[in-house]
C-alpha cells in the first residue's frame, strides 16, 4: 500500500496519455500560426486519444476561432485548455451524501475492476469517519462473494453476503436492513459484472432496484458505473445501455495509468455530463481521486507542455 506522504501525483500516474498527447500537439503548435491542416492533424490526434468526435469537433471549433485572433501556439494551447476545462466541469459535481444511509448501487461489465472500486471508495470514505455497509450482490460468481469480503476483513467493514446462486435482490433487502440497525452512512452494493448484451442478467439487475425502490422510495439514491478509460468508446457504448436499462446517475473510470488514450473522460462528458466520482490511477488502494479537473487537465496538457 502505498504511503499518502509518498503518493505519486496524478501528473506522474498520467504519463501515458499525457505523452501521447504531448507527441502530437507538440510538433503541431511548434509554428506561429495555425493553418486548416494543422487543425486536421489536431482533430486526428484528438480522436485518437479516445476524446470522441462530438468533444473533438468543439475543441477544433474553438482553436479555429481564436486562431483567427491570435496566432502565438500558447494562447492557442491555452485556449484548449479553456474549453477542455467547460467540457469538464458538469463532471466535477460535489457529492452529498444524505440521506443516510446513502445506497450506491454500483454497475458494470465484466473486468472493469468494480469490485476493487468499490474497495477504494469504501476506504476513501472510511478515512473520512462514514460508517459503511457492504453487499455482495454478484452471487453469480463465489470469487465475487469472496473478495468483496476478504476487503470488507482488510477494511473491517461488515459485509452483507448470501451464497453463490443466491437471489441478488434479498442480498439487498438484508444489506439494506443491516445498513438501518447499524446506523450506516452509506451503503455499496456490488452487482455481478455483465455484459449490456445479456438480458437475463439486466433483467435481473431491475429486479434489484425494484426491492430497493419497495424498501425505500428514495433508494437508490445513486447507480455508478465503473468504466474501463482504456476501453474507449466501447465503455460509452455500455454506459449508453445501463443508462436505457437501470438510469445510471454517475460514472468512475479507472485504469486511466494504464492507456495513452486517456481522452474518454471528454467524450464521456460531452455525452453524457454525469459526474464522475472518482478516477482510478493504479492498483494501489490510495490510488483513487475525486475528479479535480483543474489537476486531470494539466497532468495530461501541463503548462510549458507545448511550446
Amino acid at each position: 500500500m502505498v504511503d499518502k506522504q509518498n503518493k505519486p501525483s496524478l501528473r506522474e500516474r498520467l504519463t501515458k496519455p499525457r505523452n501521447f498527447l504531448i507527441k502530437g500537439l507538440s510538433d503541431l503548435f511548434s509554428g506561429s500560426d495555425i493553418d486548416e491542416q494543422e487543425l486536421d492533424d489536431i482533430e486526428d490526434r484528438l480522436i485518437l486519444a479516445d476524446v470522441g468526435v462530438a468533444a473533438t469537433d468543439r475543441l477544433v471549433e474553438r482553436l479555429r476561432k481564436a486562431s483567427r485572433q491570435h496566432g502565438s501556439p500558447v494562447r492557442l494551447v491555452d485556449v484548449l485548455r479553456d474549453e477542455m476545462q467547460c467540457i469538464l466541469e458538469p463532471c466535477a459535481t460535489p457529492l452529498t451524501l444524505e440521506p443516510r444511509p446513502y445506497v450506491m448501487v454500483v454497475v458494470g461489465v465484466n473486468g472493469v475492476g468494480k469490485t476493487t472500486t468499490i474497495a477504494k471508495m469504501a476506504r476513501h470514505w472510511q478515512q473520512q469517519e462514514y460508517k459503511i455497509v457492504l453487499a455482495a450482490a454478484d452471487t453469480f460468481r463465489a470469487a465475487a462473494i469472496e473478495q468483496l469480503q476478504e476487503w470488507g476483513d482488510r477494511l473491517s467493514l461488515p459485509v452483507v453476503a448470501h451464497r453463490q446462486g443466491g437471489d441478488p435482490a434479498a442480498v439487498v433487502h438484508d444489506a439494506h436492513q443491516s445498513a438501518k440497525a447499524r446506523n450506516a452512512d452509506i451503503l455499496l452494493i456490488d452487482t455481478a459484472g455483465r455484459q449490456h448484451t445479456q438480458g437475463e442478467l439486466m433483467t435481473q439487475l431491475q429486479k434489484t432496484m425494484r426491492v430497493l425502490k419497495k424498501l425505500d422510495t428514495e433508494s437508490p439514491h445513486e447507480v455508478l458505473q465503473v468504466l474501463d478509460a482504456s476501453t474507449g468508446q466501447n465503455a460509452l457504448a455500455q454506459l449508453r445501455a445501463f443508462n436505457r436499462t437501470v438510469g445510471v446517475d454517475s460514472a468512475c473510470l479507472t485504469k486511466l495509468d494504464g492507456t495513452a488514450k486517456g481522452g474518454m473522460l471528454f467524450a464521456l462528458a460531452e455525452e453524457f455530463g454525469l459526474p464522475v466520482r472518482f478516477l482510478g490511477t493504479g492498483e494501489g488502494m490510495d490510488d483513487l481521486r475525486p475528479l479535480d479537473v483543474g489537476q486531470f487537465i494539466g497532468a495530461i496538457l501541463p503548462n510549458g507542455a507545448v511550446n
